[in-house]
């Protein structure tokens, strides 16, 4: 009888150590959708992963993924097309989130191959947003870390998107 309760005490305590263990790694994994936001004294970066939504709550959502980072909104729609990916950045500012005209925006993009290319911007003022042209056509996953430089700030989101 004594074996038999150290044994079942022994396997309590073992499924403890592994529920506990399984724990800590949900709340790992978990943390890496955390928004990151860091500022440095001469040119600010700030970072942030993205959330998608409808209507960020603050009338500028188009649909796409939004980061909201330090005092800016920054919205990631892409678009499939017959000769790539048509991709909008909207960029805004301020608790009003008024376009911003005067970045130069890039995008870093990881195929789903895993190479790696950047395009960079215009901005369309009609639209008062920023555009570009992405005319890799791989099904996949693609990894994008969108840069803004905007008068010595600047303003970084990392999205992705499928094809």
């Amino acid at each position: 009888m004594k074996s038999l309760k150290s044994s079942l005490i022994l396997l309590g305590s073992v499924g403890l150590l592994f529920l506990g263990a399984c724990s800590k790694n949900n709340q790992a994994a978990n943390t890496g959708n955390s928004p990151v936001v860091s500022t440095s004294t001469n040119q600010t970066p700030v970072s942030a992963s993205p959330t998608t939504k409808a209507d960020s709550g603050h009338g500028a959502s188009k649909g796409g993924q939004v980061v909201e980072t330090g005092s800016y909104h920054l919205e990631f729609v892409p678009e499939k097309e017959a000769n790539g990916t048509h991709m909008d950045l909207y960029l805004f500012t301020g608790d009003n989130h008024e376009a911003v005209a005067n970045a130069k925006v890039t995008a870093h993009v990881q195929l789903p191959d895993g190479k790696q290319t950047t395009i960079p911007f215009t901005y369309a003022a009609k639209d008062k947003h920023y555009t570009a042209l992405l005319n890799e056509k791989v099904s996949g996953q693609y990894q994008v870390k969108v840069t803004a430089n905007i008068k010595g700030e600047q303003a970084t989101g990392r999205f992705n998107f499928n094809r």
